[in-house]
């Protein structure tokens, strides 16, 4: 088959289309048809070897995370899928394999697409969805009334998390350019601050809580915004020891190096009486089945920012890498065209 494979950690010289063998559904597992692979920063952090201290993948690897495909085989003991069923997913974390012909998925981390949408659209859901629900809905516990912030709202994860955020009955507050502005106002932010002309420190103050999918600077100033006692959950700042615990599985060793890499972020949050929290998502078909429910029912919609054929994978990984993307970025496999 062919795949867009991972032959040495570094620049995107080192990826490249290959023939690798077909891999082969394990029980439990399902055998995809990929039609199409979302793209998610992981990738192109994982291609530069950036967290190969939570998971080194021994190469050469298939690259990719989320996908959108039909069922081709299943190995023992699956009940919950047949060959034939359209199904999406975020694939298993230490295989990963989304950017290829075919893909195996475990049966519990996939879910039947939402009938509403194409393959494509459906293959832009898994990461960045289930992302964005985990951290309202689990980490924040977000409830109606609650107030948002929510900084880097046009982005893959940001899309879907103004929506959820609405979706709970919240007051939302974003951060877009001038370019993204009119789209997060229609996904039901609130409040838009342009990043390139304001500082949001200036206009918000007494949030209940914060969404940080930036990172750097921003995480550092969100703080000031918020109320004592918020919540703060990041995807793009440092890992914290519970990072370590509760999403990865792992001991003390690495607890401690977390411990030492998010001492700043934690310090900040202590002084402005909040809490910081990292989380790494994970894989869920159950959670997939309620997003799919959302989006069948005109509740979530889906914004794809670019497709790109197979053939134009490190292309596409280049695109969403300057981080102009507005919502998600798709390859796109032949079979979708046939």
């Amino acid at each position: 088959m062919r795949a867009f494979v991972l032959s040495r950690y570094g620049g995107p010289e080192h990826t490249a289309l290959a023939e690798m063998p077909t891999p082969s559904p394990k029980p439990g597992e399902l055998l995809v048809g990929v039609h199409a692979a979302g793209l998610n920063p992981v990738d192109f952090k994982t291609r530069a070897g950036a967290l190969k201290i939570i998971r080194d993948y021994p190469l050469p690897i298939v690259m990719g995370n989320e996908l959108a495909g039909m069922v081709e085989a299943v190995g023992t003991g699956v009940t919950r899928f047949a060959v034939g069923d359209r199904i999406y997913a975020r694939v298993d974390k230490n295989h990963i394999g989304a950017l290829a012909e075919f893909a195996v998925v475990h049966e519990d981390h996939a879910a039947a697409m939402p009938t509403a949408l194409d393959f494509t659209t459906a293959a832009a859901v898994p990461l960045a969805a289930l992302t964005a629900l985990q951290a309202l809905r689990d980490e924040l516990q977000l409830r109606a009334g609650q107030r948002i912030f929510i900084p880097g709202g046009a982005g893959g994860v940001g899309t879907f998390a103004i929506q959820l955020a609405k979706h709970m009955g919240a007051h939302v507050a974003t951060t877009a350019s001038s370019r993204g502005e009119a789209l997060v106002k229609r996904l039901g932010a609130d409040v838009v601050i342009d990043y390139t002309r304001e500082r949001f420190e200036d206009h918000l103050s007494g949030y209940d809580c914060a969404f940080d999918l930036l990172g750097g600077d921003t995480l550092s100033r969100l703080f000031r915004v918020l109320k004592p006692g918020a919540r703060v959950v990041s995807v793009a700042g440092l890992p914290e020891p519970q990072t370590a615990r509760k999403d990865l599985g792992r001991g003390t060793a690495l607890a401690a190096l977390f411990w030492v890499a998010s001492l700043k972020t934690r310090l900040i949050a202590r002084r402005h009486g909040a809490t910081y929290r990292y989380l790494f998502m994970h894989p869920s078909g159950s959670d997939l089945a309620h997003l799919a429910s959302l989006i069948d029912g005109g509740q979530l919609e889906v914004i794809v920012d670019r497709v790109f054929p197979f053939a134009e994978t490190k292309q596409a990984l280049a695109y969403l890498e300057t981080g102009r993307a507005k919502g998600k970025v798709v390859v796109e496999l032949t079979r979708n065209r046939s």
